[in-house]
C-alpha cells in the first residue's frame, strides 16, 4: 500500500463502539464489495465497502467481518477472514494478506481463510437470537448491482427463516458520522496533497488548455504524493462547463477571459477530501467575475459561522439561503421584491444556486450520516456555495472541508488559497510557457 500503516487501535475502537449498540444475543455479518468487471476479463480497481473498512482496516477483496459478542468460546466473538493466497495467485495479482496480517492490520482477536466462513458462521448462527446484516442506505443511494451483501441476506433468508433480521446500517452510520482523530489524520493528509494538487495548476492554467489537461495535472500531483488519485470523479469546467453542477466529460478547452471551475479531492488511504475553486483562465478577474466571486466568498464565510453544534441542516440551509438571497439582490439577479414575494416552496434564490451547501464526508465524499441529525463536534462536513448564472456564462462555487468543533470549526482548508487577490498573485507569477 502507497500509504502509511492506520493504527489498528482505530478500528479496535470502532468495533467496540459498534458491539456496544448490538443487540444481545445477535451477530453482525459485513462481506468486502465484489471485484467489479467491465468486458472481456477486465475489471475495475477494487474499491472496498467502507463499513468493512472503517471496522478492519484491510483494503482487500473477500474478506469477510464476523461479530458476536455474546459468544460463549472468547475466540468467536470476533473473527476476520481473509482470501487464502497461494504460489499462483502472488505470481498474477501480487500477494494477499497472511493472516496474521491480517490480524495485526484490524486488531482483531482471530483471523481466518475466507473459505472456513461456512462452516464457522453455520456453527455460531444457532447460538444467535438475530443477524445484523448490511445494505446501502444512503438516501441517494442507487444500487442496481447485487452485492455481497446482498447475496448473503438471500441466503440467511433461505437458510434461517426464524431467526430475526436486523439493519447494520442505522448503526454504522451513526459511527462513522463522528470522526476520531485518526481519521482526522487521514483526511487532513487528503487535503494536504489537494492543495499540492492546487497550487501546481495554478502556475499551469493559462488560454488553450484543455479541461482534461488540468485534471492530468492534478492527478499528477495527487500520485506523486502518495494518493491513489482522485476521492471523485473531478469536475474541471471552463465558461459555460462551470454552470453543469455534475460536468465531468473535461473536454473542452479553457478560453480567454473565462472562469474554470475545479472541484476535485484527493484520497488518503481511503478517506477523501474534497475542495472546489474557481479561479480566472488568464489570471484576472474581470470586474463581474470579482463582484458574483466576493459574494461567493461572502457566503461561504457566513456559512462557515452558522455550522454549528445544535443547528439541523435544514435550518442550516435556511440561513445559508437568507445570506445568498441578500448577495443575489446586490448583485442584480434577484430584486427584493422578488424575494418577498415568493413561495416558500420555490425560492427564487435556486435560480442561481439550486444545491445544498454542506454535506458529510469522510471514507465516502458523501458520507453517510442519520436523518436530520443535528451537526456536532467530531462530524466533518463541506462548506460550498455557488452562483450559477448560465445566461453569462459565469459559474462560481468555493469548496473547503470543514471539522465542526466544540468552539470553534477547524477549516482543513485553510492553507490553500481562496481569497481572489492571493490567487491572481499566484497566477501572476507563474513560469511563461
Amino acid at each position: 500500500m502507497r500509504y502509511d500503516p492506520i493504527d489498528p487501535e482505530l478500528f479496535v475502537r470502532n468495533r467496540r463502539r459498534l458491539t456496544a449498540l448490538m443487540k444481545p444475543g445477535s451477530l453482525a455479518v459485513i462481506h468486502a464489495n465484489d471485484v467489479m468487471p467491465t468486458n472481456a476479463d477486465g475489471t475495475l480497481p477494487f474499491r472496498q465497502n467502507a463499513d468493512l473498512f472503517h471496522l478492519t482496516g484491510i483494503d482487500q477483496e473477500e474478506t469477510v467481518l464476523l461479530l458476536f459478542p455474546d459468544a460463549g468460546d472468547p475466540r468467536d466473538r470476533e473473527i476476520v477472514f481473509v482470501k487464502e493466497t497461494s504460489e499462483l495467485i502472488a505470481v498474477w495479482d501480487g500477494r494477499k494478506l497472511s493472516r496474521e496480517e491480517a490480524k495485526r492490520l484490524s486488531g482483531a482477536g482471530r483471523s481466518e481463510w475466507t473459505d472456513a466462513f461456512d462452516g464457522i458462521f453455520q456453527r455460531l448462527v444457532s447460538e444467535a437470537t438475530a443477524i445484523y446484516l448490511l445494505t446501502n442506505e444512503h438516501p441517494r443511494a442507487a444500487t442496481p448491482v447485487e452485492t455481497r451483501n446482498d447475496r448473503f441476506i438471500k441466503s440467511c433468508r433461505e437458510r434461517f427463516p426464524l431467526h430475526r433480521l436486523e439493519r447494520l446500517a442505522p448503526l454504522t452510520r451513526r459511527l462513522r458520522v463522528f470522526k476520531d482523530e485518526i481519521e482526522l489524520e487521514q483526511i487532513r493528509r487528503a487535503c494536504a496533497v489537494t492543495e499540492a494538487g492546487f497550487r501546481r495548476v495554478l502556475g499551469f492554467i493559462r488560454p488553450g488548455v484543455g479541461e482534461w489537461e488540468i485534471e492530468a495535472e492534478y492527478l499528477h500531483e495527487f500520485v506523486r504524493n502518495r494518493s491513489r488519485g482522485f476521492a471523485y470523479s473531478p469536475i474541471v469546467g471552463g465558461g459555460a462547463n462551470a454552470c453543469v453542477l455534475h460536468y465531468l466529460e473535461n473536454h473542452a478547452v479553457c478560453g480567454d477571459g473565462e472562469l474554470v471551475l475545479m472541484d476535485v479531492g484527493a484520497e488518503w488511504a481511503g478517506w477523501a477530501s474534497d475542495m472546489t475553486r474557481t479561479v480566472p483562465v488568464n489570471g484576472r478577474f474581470t470586474d463581474r467575475q470579482r463582484a458574483v466571486y466576493d459574494a461567493v466568498l461572502r457566503v461561504f464565510r457566513g456559512a462557515f459561522q452558522l455550522l454549528r453544534p445544535g443547528r439541523t441542516p435544514l435550518d442550516y440551509q435556511r440561513e445559508v439561503i437568507a445570506l445568498m438571497e441578500r448577495e443575489l439582490v446586490g448583485l442584480g439577479l434577484l430584486t427584493t421584491e422578488e424575494v418577498k414575494a415568493q413561495d416558500e416552496d420555490k425560492k427564487a434564490v435556486k435560480r442561481y444556486f439550486m444545491h445544498g451547501t454542506s454535506h458529510h464526508i469522510g471514507l465516502d465524499v458523501h458520507d453517510v450520516c442519520p436523518p436530520g441529525e443535528p451537526f456536532a463536534p467530531g462530524m466533518v462536513l463541506t462548506v460550498e456555495p455557488g452562483i450559477y448564472i448560465r445566461d453569462e456564462t459565469l459559474g462560481i462555487r468555493l469548496e473547503n472541508t470543514v471539522v465542526v468543533g466544540e468552539e470553534k470549526n477547524i477549516d482543513l482548508m485553510a492553507d490553500i488559497p481562496i481569497e481572489a487577490e492571493e490567487i491572481e498573485d499566484l497566477m501572476r507569477s507563474r513560469t511563461p510557457v
